[in-house]
């Protein structure tokens, strides 16, 4: 018996612990020993933990359970909870079963532990996923190191510290460059700092367009982006623009270096004090309508409002 209840922001570890319990079944036998139920109610909950497992192996089931943990009152009642925890603790050997929770990211939110449900799949196997910050950025470099080794590649210190100088705390982002960085690195195993150079976005190329903005190239602005599109697709560069432009807000409206430090999770003061230096005669307020431009269209790319995606980058850039 496996009963599991992972819960947490950093939905992407989440998925990935799922689909290392995945991996183990049987592959001939997947379609019948996997099951993803999207909140169900209390019937077809009960009914999925009290069925027995098909003659093909461990069986797993996986049970998204937000709507369970949201508003102020319980999802099920008081005897429907008496028996779904009497089917979970008399689980069968060769069935697992995982409750998901995924949180809004950086949002600091955690499930109601007085709720009885908590209280019941914290008798089991938990598990917390939170959210990498950027102050801590050792703790980035260790999951990006450990996760290359998984796909069977070693990045030198120095890479994995420009990657992830590059990316923030994105992972999903990392395991797309990382796959990159395997096919670069092929048939060596070492993945060096110049093959990270070759393939991410730098700071200089981010830098440039937003330079140009400030100072009113849009022009130039525009050409930069042009150049990046043929490396990368638009919302990676949106997110290294908006990363970018975070850590160009807390600069420009924070005195205190140390301040600077603990929010942006740089750590060099030099390269602070190039960056006070670079925005002395940018707008704060420009700054802030840039990022809110890009948030904006980011958000209706991803909910698939957008039609052409370029364009309708170029015109927040340069609106």
């Amino acid at each position: 018996m496996a009963v599991y209840f992972f819960y947490g922001d950093e939905d992407y570890n989440i998925d990935l612990e799922v689909e290392k319990l995945k991996s183990a079944l049987n592959p001939d036998f997947i379609s019948m020993n996997y099951h993803f139920f999207d909140n169900p109610d209390y019937s077809d909950l009960i009914n999925a933990l009290r069925t027995p497992p098909m003659m093909f192996g461990k069986t797993l089931i996986v049970i998204n359970s937000e709507k369970y943990f949201a508003g102020n009152k319980n999802y099920f009642e008081d005897s429907e909870l008496d028996d779904i925890e009497d089917s979970l603790s008399n689980n069968p050997n060769d069935l697992d079963v995982v409750f998901v929770l995924k949180l809004p990211r950086d949002e600091n939110k955690k499930p109601d532990s007085r709720r009885k449900l908590f209280k019941i799949l914290s008798k089991f196997n938990v598990q917390v996923f939170n959210t990498f910050s950027t102050f801590y950025p050792k703790e980035i470099i260790a999951w990006v190191k450990a996760r290359g080794k998984v796909k069977g590649i070693s990045l030198k210190d120095d890479a994995a510290e420009l990657l992830v100088e590059q990316i923030g705390n994105n992972l999903r982002q990392f395991d797309v460059e990382l796959d990159k960085l395997k096919l670069i690195a092929y048939p060596e195993k070492t993945v060096s700092l110049k093959m990270v150079e070759e393939i991410c976005i730098s700071n200089q190329d981010v830098f440039n367009i937003t330079r140009f903005l400030m100072t009113g190239e849009k022009d130039r602005a525009l050409l930069e982006f042009q150049k990046l599109l043929s490396r990368k697709h638009p919302l990676e560069i949106l997110s290294v623009i908006q990363t970018m432009l975070r850590q160009w807000i807390i600069v420009k409206s924070t005195p205190a270096i140390q301040d600077i430090m603990k929010m942006t999770g740089i750590h060099n003061e030099n390269r602070i004090s190039y960056m006070k230096k670079d925005l002395k005669n940018v707008k704060l307020k420009d700054l802030v309508k840039l990022k809110e431009n890009l948030f904006n269209v980011e958000y209706r790319i991803k909910a698939g409002e957008v039609l052409d995606i370029n364009s309708e980058v170029e015109s927040a850039l340069i609106r």
